[in-house]
Order: structure tokens, then sequence, then C-alpha cells
């Protein structure tokens, strides 16, 4: 009784700390520190070879090297032989690559604690796509969930997922849509990949997705979500009952949580691609995934676009070096402390 007791009130905290926070974003969080300087060029693409759309990134569980996906020198990989799943170490260097023909449209990547590489691909083609596909860190492919080229909203299928996380435990979470008429929903499966449960459909309402576009994972082992055309995260345990929604922190497209709950979440759409999130300015912003506060900003160095651009996925390594996959732009920016 007293556990429970305890975990009642822990719950009740977690919730006023998150009312707290979402009372707290009614304006925009444009006006905060950048303790940032880009570096640009620093990830060095073999001889030929061009960065395409950039939309995913990780960190190794070396806690240095980073892996990037790369649209195939373009915002596609359908039809190309082009390795789409990059890994760099810290100073831009090349050290592996995997993933030609097997994609569409890679979108989301995780690296779980033993290395392996997960990527959702996040369109369908030519009996390809639609899927999410486990691969060892030399590129040997180890587990496919969704069925090749099929969109559906089955235990069994998806329709063009955008993310993929992996708990401690192993469990498996897919944010599973992206707009127009694919899914709204996550959907979770145990380590082996049995389906175990999912959540969500479209709407605004608590709980509800309008594109769940990016996932992550707190200390506390919380599940957010980042509910792009809601322009919120949303917050579950991991059994999706939902917790809470923080606005404060823009229209999210990529999420990163650090160990010791420093929340990174880059927004590459408001006052561009959105049409209902004027006078919220691109780029990163940076707080606590423990109280929702918004701490630093690095604003897009563009100020109005009609287009995706600076960082649509980020990751922190575990010095706080700060990386960014653009998709507009084209490349994996690096970011350190000034």
């Amino acid at each position: 009784m007293k556990v429970a007791t305890r975990t009642l009130a822990c719950a009740a905290a977690l919730m006023m700390l998150g009312t707290m926070a979402s009372a707290q974003s009614n304006a925009p969080t444009n006006n905060l520190p950048d303790p940032y300087k880009r570096i640009a060029n620093w990830a060095k693409m073999p001889q030929g070879r061009f960065w395409g759309a950039s939309a995913g990134v990780d960190i190794d569980p070396d806690g240095k090297s980073v892996w990037a996906l790369d649209r195939c020198g373009q915002n596609s990989c359908a039809g190309s032989k082009v390795d789409p799943i990059l890994k760099f170490d810290a100073s831009g260097k090349l050290i592996k690559s995997f993933g030609g023909g097997m994609f569409v449209f890679p979108h989301g990547i995780a690296v779980d604690r033993e290395g392996n590489v997960w990527v959702t691909d996040g369109q369908g083609k030519d009996g390809m796509g639609h899927q999410v596909i486990k691969f060892s860190s030399d590129g040997k492919e180890l587990m496919r969930l969704g069925k090749a080229g099929v969109a559906g909203n089955g235990h069994d299928t998806f329709n063009m997922p955008s993310d993929v996380l992996i708990a401690p435990n192993g469990d498996i979470f897919i944010a599973d849509g992206h707009g127009g008429t694919s899914n709204n929903r996550i959907v979770k499966f145990d380590k082996t990949g049995k389906y175990i449960k999912e959540w969500g459909v479209k709407g605004t309402a608590p709980g509800q997705f309008d594109i769940p576009h990016a996932l992550a994972m707190d200390s506390q082992g919380r599940l957010f979500v980042g509910n792009r055309n809601n322009n919120r995260i949303d917050i579950f345990d991991q059994d999706g009952e939902f917790l809470t929604s923080w606005a404060q922190f823009s229209r999210p497209s990529g999420i990163h949580i650090a160990a010791d709950d420093t929340i990174y979440v880059c927004d590459s759409e408001s006052e561009s691609v959105s049409k209902n999130h004027d006078g919220w300015k691109r780029g990163m912003r940076i707080g606590s995934a423990k109280d929702g506060s918004v701490k630093y900003f690095i604003p897009d160095p563009i100020d109005v676009s009609d287009t995706t651009s600076a960082a649509e996925g980020c990751a922190v390594d575990k010095d706080g070096v700060l990386y960014g996959a653009e998709v507009g732009p084209r490349t994996l920016m690096k970011y350190v402390l000034k």
C-alpha cells in the first residue's frame, strides 16, 4: 500500500510539473541565450558523393561516434543503391556505411544499447518501404517489422512510420504516421518483435496525434512523442497512459533526451511549412525533461522560409556536442559550446 501511495504521489507531482510547464507555454520561447557555434562540413562524404536530405541522427554506445541517415544524395532512396546509413567518428571520418538498395525513404534512426541500428522507412514504392529494419552495427539485417511495400494499420503493417525507439528492457516503440491518410498511433512490440499494444488516433485532444514524428525516453522511462502538427510534445508512460503535454518546446520534428535529462528539441517547420504556428521561430530548444523548463535556443539561420529548414533530427554525444540532421539544407551540422 505504501508503494502504491508513493507511486500515486509521484504521478500527481509529475502531472503538476507538466501542468505548470504547459501553463508557461502560451508565449513563443524565442528570446533565450544561444551558447553554441555551428561547425559545417565536418562530416566527410566519400569522394564524388554529396549529402542529400538528412532527417535522422543518433549516437553510438561509445558515446562519440555518430550515426546518420542520408537520403542517397537527394530526398529519396527509391531506385538507388547508395548506402543511406552512415557512421562517422568524432572528427568526421566516415567509418562505415550500409543499407543500399533497401529503402525508399529512410526517416528515423535509433541505436540501441547493444549498438544495433534501427531505421524506419517512411514511404512505400515498388514492393519496398513502410517498415522498420534492425541491423547489427556491421550492417547485417537482424529483424524487419511491417510488410514490405504494404501500407496498413494492422499489427504487422505500418503506414509511413516516422521514428523508432528501443526501451532499456528491449521493448520497441514505433511512431507510425507522417500526415495525409497515414496512421496516427504509437505501436509497441517486445524485443522479439511480438506485438504488444498500440494507442492513438488522429485529433487534437490529449492523447491524440497529428503526425507523431519523433520519440524519446527520459530517465524515468516516460515516453516523449513529438506530436508535430499539434505543435506539442505528448508524454506517456510505457503502457500508453497519457501524462501531460508540453507546448513550450515549439513544433517538434526531433527530440533527444540525454542521460542527465537535458532535452533537445528541433523545430524545422514553424513559420515555414506550418501555417498554424506563426510567431514561433524555427531552431533547437534546449531545456529540462524533469520540469519542462526551456533554457536555450539555437535559431535557424534562415528567419522565414517556405520549406523545411535546419535540423529535423538531433542527437547529443557524451561530451555535450550537438548534431543536427538537416533536410532542407542537406547536411549534418555540428554544434559545440562557444
